[in-house]
């Protein structure tokens, strides 16, 4: 007999939740969120989760409190005597914090990784990690999805005539460089030198941009700093024009601000993160049909290999 499915959402994600759960054609499980007055809280399920194949939709955005309510959740559904319990963190956060950079400092991802194992999840749904290697931080199996899927069908329909796409940084060429293959472009990268976290020192462009139509490709924008500076150095040395793509739209302190003000035609985000204000030049595609599929496929064991190509396109 197959199990029944139940979704649940923390606090950080529930219009995303609410997207998934219609997409996958249910309602969203009844859960309550007690808070004391001191700050501490206590979330709880409203109804039976025995022997349910339970999913709990949350992004580990700041707050921490959005990190503890997860991990709440997660222990909270085990107790519960769930089957099996899913983890789905659209935007991973912690995920910058993947290695060791200098002295004296925390893994974080690796730190997270254990706290959610340690929490009691059978399995991790997510979307573009900051970087891959962190689905080896787990034990468990990490079904780890493309933004691609959602943004790639979208350039196409642009029909850019000149179409160059365009890495922030050395260390997103990966991911430039594959859509650039996709979509049968050129690639051009921005170099970068910080001279701290957020702040930029100086930026070269690598490759030719002069009357291209240049979509630069980032997991996440935070302050909007970097990406705005390479926006106007590309449309400096000749660009046609210059749109960015990002799965993750962290915007804090001046981002907004700054992408108001930037040079770009269009800013192309996911739903993975809700947007704190409107921002006229920020276009924001759902990631829901695809966590909804996902979360069918995972339920059902059907095979869900094809989400690890770049090609896949809902």
């Amino acid at each position: 007999m197959s199990s029944v499915v139940k979704i649940f959402t923390g606090s950080a994600s529930r219009v995303l939740a609410e997207k998934i759960a219609e997409s996958y054609g249910k309602p969203l499980g009844k859960e309550l969120v007690q808070r004391f007055a001191d700050g501490e809280f206590q979330p709880s399920f409203e109804e039976t989760l025995r022997g349910t194949d339970v999913f709990i939709i949350q992004s580990t955005t700041p707050p921490a409190d959005n990190l503890m309510e997860l991990l709440l959740m997660i222990d909270a559904a085990r107790r519960a005597s769930a089957r099996q319990v899913v983890a789905v963190i659209p935007y991973f956060g912690f995920a910058r914090q993947d290695r060791k950079d200098k002295p004296r400092v925390s893994i974080g991802a690796k730190l997270i990784a254990n706290l959610l194992t340690a929490a009691g999840i059978d399995r991790l749904v997510t979307m573009d990690l900051h970087a891959d290697q962190i689905q080896g931080f787990f034990d468990v199996p990490v079904d780890h999805m493309y933004g691609s899927a959602i943004f790639v069908p979208y350039l196409q329909q642009l029909n850019l005539p000149n179409l160059v796409m365009a890495s922030p940084d050395t260390g997103g060429t990966r991911r430039a460089g594959a859509y650039a293959k996709f979509l049968n472009s050129e690639l051009v990268i921005c170099y970068k030198q910080r001279v701290k976290a957020n702040e930029v020192e100086r930026m070269t462009l690598l490759g030719d941009v002069k009357g291209k139509d240049v979509v630069l490709v980032d997991d996440i924008i935070d302050t909007a700093g970097s990406i705005a500076k390479a926006g106007a150095m590309i449309m400096d040395k000749g660009a046609s024009s210059v749109r960015a793509v990002c799965t993750h739209p962290v915007f804090s302190k001046r981002a907004y601000k700054r992408l108001t003000e930037s040079v770009f035609t269009e800013v192309i985000v996911s739903d993975t993160i809700p947007l704190k204000q409107e921002c006229p030049k920020v276009t924001v595609l759902t990631a829901s049909k695809l966590f909804a599929d996902v979360i069918h496929r995972v339920h059902n064991f059907s095979s869900i290999s094809s989400y690890f190509e770049f090609s896949t396109i809902l």
